[in-house]
């Protein structure tokens, strides 16, 4: 599709078997990119033209970062054999999403009519975004520097919600326009405070059943807004984008679900940009040197880079992520 003539949100398509506010069938029937479609060649070389100095900037967490891992997800073991010329090593017990990571679409479907464009889970496999990479123009929205400036610093630890007009303030303040098939990185802080953490400190947020932290609102209103800023993914260094903890835990909730779909997003944001838009999600990316560099020359793009692992019917990947200016 021309992607001058994506539809808003509210004229994405009907489709058979989707409820509105789907982009199911805009890419066609068995797609399994979604947004990812609009990192056309264009798109790489508009990246291409933004890497002026240089500069690189790794956007991976350490691997064994946060530890304990969130979630109740395992930590890895990494042993390391030894052979008599060398070593080689090995990682026991890891999961994909332990540290920094994309969301596939096969992580996470919409709870009444399943994953992204009707398509069988094992087929929405990391390894297609892999083998297709993940390059493009990227666009830093630094919101957690923008609110300290006006007096609203946002408290990782809570669970502060970004508005859409704190995003679209901090691109306003920091003179960048999205366009078309950009890469979008949203900034809140939260690694920055993580890192602040002494050990017993990060065991305790580990522990939480329902962890708390800042992150974009959840809502039928983000989504529309995400669609219709027609970026191809979106990435943050907070643990899950949206702001935590989820709306789970009341029964009228999930029942509305079969009644209006579009619900779900007020439950959990995840249902709409995976399940229902196409919209790629990246986590826990480490934004913070990026983040100071482009305070530093005001330049808030750069060409972004991500390889993804390239395992048939994975769930998620390390994003293998970085950012040149």
């Amino acid at each position: 599709m021309d992607p001058s003539s994506l539809p808003s949100y509210d004229e994405l398509p009907a489709v058979a078997g989707a409820p509105s506010g789907s982009s199911w069938g805009v890419w066609g029937e068995g797609d399994v990119f979604g947004c990812l479609n609009l990192l056309s060649a264009e798109r790489v070389q508009a990246g291409v033209a933004c890497a002026r100095r240089g500069a690189v900037f790794n956007l991976n967490l350490e691997l064994e970062l946060p530890s304990p891992p969130l979630f109740s997800r395992s930590a890895f073991e990494h042993t390391v054999h030894d052979f008599p010329l060398g070593h080689d090593d090995e990682l026991s017990g890891w999961n994909t999403q332990s540290s920094s990571q994309w969301d596939g679409f096969r992580h996470m479907k919409h709870p009444v009519y399943g994953h992204y464009n009707a398509v069988d889970d094992e087929m929405h496999g990391i390894e297609h975004w892999a083998r297709r990479g993940i390059v493009g123009r990227a666009v830093l929205a630094d919101v957690a520097r923008w609110r300290s400036s006006v007096g609203r610093p946002i408290d990782a630890d809570s669970a502060t919600a970004i508005e859409i007009d704190d995003l679209m303030a901090t691109l306003d303040a920091q003179g960048v326009e999205l366009e078309v098939g950009d890469i979008l990185l949203l900034r809140t802080g939260w690694v920055g405070w993580y890192r602040g953490l002494g050990a017993a400190e990060r065991a305790e947020v580990a522990a939480r059943t329902a962890l708390v932290a800042c992150g974009l609102q959840r809502g039928v209103a983000s989504a529309r807004a995400l669609w219709n800023l027609h970026i191809a993914a979106i990435a943050a260094d907070n643990p899950a984008l949206e702001v935590m903890p989820f709306g789970f835990g009341r029964r009228e909730d999930a029942l509305s679900w079969k009644e209006d779909p579009g619900r779900a997003a007020e439950t959990m944001l995840h249902f709409s940009l995976l399940g229902l838009l196409g919209i790629p999600i990246g986590e826990l990316f480490d934004l913070d040197a990026l983040a100071e560099d482009c305070a530093a020359d005001g330049r808030y793009t750069c060409l972004l880079t991500s390889a993804p692992l390239n395992l048939s019917a994975g769930v998620a990947s390390p994003p293998n992520a970085l950012a040149i200016k």
